[in-house]
């Protein structure tokens, strides 16, 4: 029997993905980012086991909610680290008319992961940084890697959402977003590209876990910058 090990859900999600969807957060992951704001959700050992049609029967109360856009979004920790549960929960969600969202970072492509992708909607892909130095350094992938996943998006025309915390002193530059634009315009599957601002609510999160957070001395953006980024994101 497949499981899948989730580390927690939200039925009524507004910002993962269009519409309103149904987020299962999965349990488990392979990258580190100083950025992260689940670190419980990293360990693969902890979180609730669920078959996939268990998963399913908690989606359908949903789904009278769920209208034109919405759906289901797996994201994490990192749902591709779980794919054959990820690939039947969507295969049940195609099933019963219910569209499909992955939020993932893009750091490993196999068959498995590609098996998924054929029922797949629509991708929230993390592009955290545009160089590879600070990739491997916050991150812990290489730059190409996370390409080379969106080239794939871009070969199978699989919708495609860029995504990119906006982390003061790293990644929030003019040259930094200019270079996010043209990987966006350079891939015909992407048609949306969200700047999110860093928080630092997740601190409690680190402090609960006795560990530390990497990026608790780095600065929350200004609204004022991310208007900036924005507009150069958007040719403004």
């Amino acid at each position: 029997m497949t499981m899948g090990r989730i580390h927690s859900i939200q039925s009524l999600g507004t910002v993962d993905g269009p519409g309103v969807r149904f987020v299962v957060f999965m349990q488990g992951c392979n990258l580190r980012c100083g950025c992260c704001h689940n670190p419980d959700s990293q360990s693969p050992d902890g979180g609730k086991e669920y078959e996939p049609g268990q998963m399913l029967e908690k989606i359908l109360r949903y789904k009278e909610y769920f209208g034109a856009e919405g759906g289901v979004t797996l994201s994490g920790g990192e749902p591709i680290l779980q794919p054959d549960f990820a690939l039947r929960l969507f295969s049940l969600c195609h099933e019963n008319g219910i569209n499909t969202c992955l939020d993932t970072s893009g750091s490993i492509l196999n068959e498995k992961i590609k098996a998924l992708l054929s029922e797949t909607d629509r991708v929230l892909l993390d592009i955290k940084y545009t160089n590879n130095a600070d990739y491997l350094q916050y991150a812990g992938c290489k730059l190409d890697t996370v390409l080379n996943f969106l080239a794939y998006l871009d070969e199978k025309d699989i919708k495609t959402t860029l995504r990119q915390v906006t982390i003061p002193t790293l990644n929030d530059t003019k040259e930094s977003i200019l270079l996010l634009k043209k990987i966006a315009d350079s891939h015909k599957c992407v048609d949306k590209v969200e700047l999110l601002p860093f928080k630092k609510i997740c601190q409690v999160k680190y402090d609960g876990l006795g560990i530390k957070f990497p990026f608790a001395d780095i600065p929350i953006p200004t609204k004022e910058t991310m208007k900036q980024l924005n507009a150069i994101l958007k040719n403004q």
